[in-house]
């Protein structure tokens, strides 16, 4: 279960990956603004890292942008990281790209492993705790091979309906507008 803050953040998180992906070798189109699809959530069992991945729109392309946030710096990760935010609840996060943060990269292999889904979210509130509907659901295919747990993550930058993929274990996802799954990443 994922515990959301109403909190500020400075920069944003669209701010983080307008300015972040230009960057990238993957993203290959000027650089444009960024509008928010959606985003799902997975659960570090530790609960120490937030996992969120974000769908956005830039420049008519759908992107995938799956992100870590930590109270501390990833060790010799610094080529994976996004930026830094200021989280008015938890201080300074240090935000990833998901790929390059070992809890991201093993909860999606668990999630795909056991058909697993986002986790529930809930946002603290003066009222208490209120459960907050997905804007992306995502499922894991299930695996029942043993190479599974041990393979490598392959996360779809640019998601598509229908895009084949070289594995059949698969993170698959829906949001408004979009009813056919779409698979987001797979293990290799």
């Amino acid at each position: 279960m994922a515990i959301i803050h109403r909190a500020t953040l400075v920069p944003t998180k669209v701010e983080l990956i307008a300015a972040w992906l230009p960057a990238q070798p993957w993203f290959d189109a000027p650089a444009g603004e960024v509008h928010p699809v959606g985003a799902y959530r997975f659960d570090d069992p530790e609960g120490e890292v937030g996992i969120e991945s974000h769908l956005v729109e830039v420049g008519g392309r759908l992107l995938h942008v799956p992100l870590t946030y930590r109270g501390a710096p990833l060790a010799e990760a610094e080529e994976w990281l996004v930026g830094t935010t200021e989280h008015s609840v938890l201080g300074t996060r240090w935000v990833y790209d998901g790929p390059g943060d070992p809890v991201y990269r093993d909860e999606l292999a668990r999630v795909v492993h056991e058909g697993d889904t986002q986790v529930r979210m809930w946002v603290e509130t003066p009222e208490g705790r209120v459960e907050r509907e997905p804007t992306v659901r995502v499922r894991g295919s299930g695996a029942d091979d043993a190479g599974a747990a041990d393979a490598g993550v392959v996360v779809v930058r640019e998601p598509r309906p229908g895009a084949d993929v070289a594995s059949a274990r698969t993170l698959t996802g829906t949001w408004a507008g979009q009813d056919e799954p779409v698979v987001l990443a797979y293990l290799a």
